[in-house]
């Protein structure tokens, strides 16, 4: 990870690749200081905090976590005597969304002889998953921390003068997703509304719950946008996950009216404009979401992950794209 100033109070923390949980964190300079977003295990997390420490000269007494998804939250309990801030669906969704032992428990799967050429057997795209993220990420020691202060819609932060805006914009990608706005400096930490230069997903909520999401932060007009994954970018930040919104949402609606299933319609969907982007094979998970709008499917059903790893890893096999998730 690297440390970048954004503004005279704002600082990106920005992960090196841009794979599954390789999530950027926030720092605003002002007050008792304001974290954003606490890493993905223990070792990322204290990587986290030197890097804070060399532009900031105390531990930071605020922590927001702009959804429940682990990336952004598994860090948390390194914070401690901060006060976590979080909103209100965080307590409920985090026990489902971010279980640390459940996490552990299945790398440790693929690491045994036994279980681990059983689950590559019946599961070769959840494995290729799984392992990827045991080699990047050790989640052992880590305890849950939910935020201790709950926000609904709206709420505003005085950093000793400075002021910071909480806003919440789900379901979209989560349900708990949340923008941190610096209407003075015109920065907005977009949590993973915004991906840069890799293949946005999302968990929860519809497409269009995600284009609001997407107007939203358009309506702040900010000159800086921290995503969740990827570079810091501008303004055109937010065009770039909406034109690939469209485009496969559009391509999508063709075949599904076709009576093409959604690995099919994958397979079939051109993704130049969007092929430089890392992580393609996210182009079968979001065939699938479009395909559950289409078919009118509640916004908050249940993902089946090994279907969808497995789908991602027949999907890069078939057409030549990277195996990475």
């Amino acid at each position: 990870m690297r440390i970048e100033q954004v503004s005279p109070h704002a600082y990106a923390v920005v992960a090196e690749k841009n794979r599954l949980c390789d999530a950027n964190s926030g720092l605003v300079a002002a007050g008792p200081g304001l974290v954003i977003d606490t890493q993905s295990d223990l070792g990322h997390a204290r990587e986290l905090q030197d890097l804070i420490a060399e532009v900031f000269a105390r531990p930071p007494g605020l922590v927001v976590n702009t959804h429940e998804d682990l990336d952004h939250v598994f860090g948390n309990q390194l914070f401690d005597g901060a006060e976590i801030i979080g909103h209100r669906s965080l307590p409920e969704r985090l026990p489902h969304a971010a279980d640390p032992k459940r996490m552990a428990r299945t790398v440790g799967y693929t690491k045994q002889p036994i279980t681990g050429r059983v689950f590559r057997w019946l599961a070769p795209g959840a494995f290729a998953a799984v392992e990827q993220l045991g080699g990047d990420y050790d989640f052992a020691g880590i305890r849950l921390v939910p935020p201790t202060r709950l926000v609904d819609d709206r709420f505003s932060l005085n950093l000793d003068g400075f002021a910071v805006e909480l806003i919440h914009v789900g379901p979209a990608h989560q349900e708990g997703d949340l923008l941190v706005h610096l209407p003075a400096e015109r920065v907005v930490f977009a949590g993973d509304i915004v991906f840069r230069e890799c293949t946005p997903i999302g968990w929860r909520g519809t497409f269009d719950d995600w284009r609001h999401a997407l107007a939203a932060i358009d309506k702040l007009a900010p000159e800086v946008i921290v995503p969740g994954h990827g570079p810091v970018g501008r303004t055109d930040a937010t065009g770039d996950v909406r034109a690939y919104l469209d485009h496969v949402e559009n391509a999508a609606r063709a075949l599904y009216d076709e009576g093409v299933p959604a690995l099919e319609a994958a397979m079939r969907i051109d993704i130049t404009p969007f092929a430089h982007w890392s992580v393609p094979a996210r182009l079968y998970p979001n065939v699938e979401r479009a395909y559950r709008g289409f078919r009118g499917d509640p916004p908050d059903k249940p993902w089946n992950f090994f279907k969808l790893f497995n789908g991602m890893y027949r999907l890069a096999q078939a057409r030549g794209l990277p195996l990475e998730f």
